[in-house]
């Protein structure tokens, strides 16, 4: 599945390729509280189709609107980007739906051929962070490599918008948990692979829109080279399939790795790392396991959720408080029922 953007664009150059009148709208600034945050996109046909979204509705229906009233030209005069604002005022906040004191800056721009959105959606598919420059006043666009996808900057009658891969995950063994972990994924925009080099787990396992390999997982991980756009998480409890995943990538440039096991088993593998294999203290600080967040997880659904909270906080740059995390969750709670238990605060749960 892709994620929203992905989504926005490869609807609005199928357009365009149809010859379907069409513009691209993006946030480029807000203020205060927003519905959408910078660089979120929508696109909008002649007919008031439209796909993504700026707002939570009433911005859209304004521009649908007004398009569907006079054409495109009305939003863009002479057939060239504008930019617009909505929210300045109180009244504009009640009408759009804004939040109060919230303010959007949008570009509206007229989409054809010179849009290039074929050539950015091809980049992007090859994993190559690029800028696309939008010039206000003729329509040009220019595509160049990026160091990372970023928010838009508007810069006098010059728009910079920089698009990264989609966000990947890599997952190291086929059973009911990789399904669960791929299938939240996927909802969240991620590719999803499963490596399993194991024929017999991967006989019955099938999940709609994930790449499925029966390579060795290094092999893997060394093919593909984690950027970072990518996660890495084994979970075959195998440590012949997920220490060789490992070792590669808590050397790439992955924003996380992560490995599922009990807490013994995480220090007793991350000594086989450092002792066997050379791995440095500073490796496998980076290696989370065991994986997740603690909610109470109990079934392959919710250690899947939990495993995909952590993914997505390392992607959005969340630190996450080491209490929050399984391991130092359960010793903490373990400590705590410990203290309660010999201070008479809880009874056993049976009798000697």
């Amino acid at each position: 599945m892709d994620d929203l953007n992905s989504r926005v664009l490869r609807t609005a150059s199928a357009w365009v390729a149809a010859g379907t009148q069409a513009a691209l709208v993006t946030v480029v600034r807000t203020w205060g509280s927003a519905p959408r945050p910078p660089g979120s996109l929508m696109a909008i046909n002649a007919q008031g189709e439209t796909v993504g979204s700026v707002s939570g509705g009433c911005i859209e229906d304004d521009l649908i609107a007004d398009i569907r009233e006079g054409g495109l030209d009305t939003v863009c005069a002479g057939g060239l980007p504008a930019v617009l604002r909505y929210g300045i005022s109180a009244d504009q906040a009640h009408r759009f739906g804004l939040p109060c004191g919230g303010t959007m800056e949008l570009v509206v721009e007229p989409l054809s051929e010179q849009s290039r959105l074929a050539d950015l959606l091809q980049a992007c598919e090859r994993r190559r962070p690029t800028e696309r420059i939008l010039e206000l006043a003729t329509g040009l666009v220019r595509l160049r490599p990026a160091a990372r996808d970023g928010v838009p900057v508007l810069e006098g009658a010059r728009l910079r918008s920089s698009f990264g891969p989609p966000a990947r995950i890599i997952v190291i063994g086929a059973g009911d948990l990789s399904a669960f972990l791929c299938q939240i994924a996927l909802g969240l925009g991620f590719e999803a692979i499963v490596c399993d080099p194991r024929a017999e787990h991967r006989a019955t396992w099938c999940v709609p829109g994930v790449e499925v390999s029966h390579e060795m997982p290094d092999d893997l991980i060394l093919r593909l080279q984690p950027d970072e756009r990518t996660a890495v998480v084994a979970l075959t409890h195998d440590p012949k399939l997920d220490d060789l995943a490992l070792i590669d990538a808590l050397q790439s440039k992955a924003f996380y790795v992560g490995a599922i096991g009990s807490r013994r088993n995480a220090a007793t593998r991350s000594q086989r790392l450092q002792q066997h294999f050379g791995l440095s203290a500073a490796d496998l600080a980076a290696l989370h396991s065991p994986a997740g967040l603690y909610i109470g997880s109990k079934t392959p659904a919710e250690i899947a959720l939990s495993i995909m909270a952590e993914v997505v906080a390392a992607k959005n740059g969340v630190l996450v408080p080491q209490q929050a995390k399984v391991a130092t969750a359960k010793q903490l709670r373990e400590e705590g029922a410990a203290t309660a238990l010999s201070t008479g605060l809880l009874a056993p749960t049976c009798a000697v």
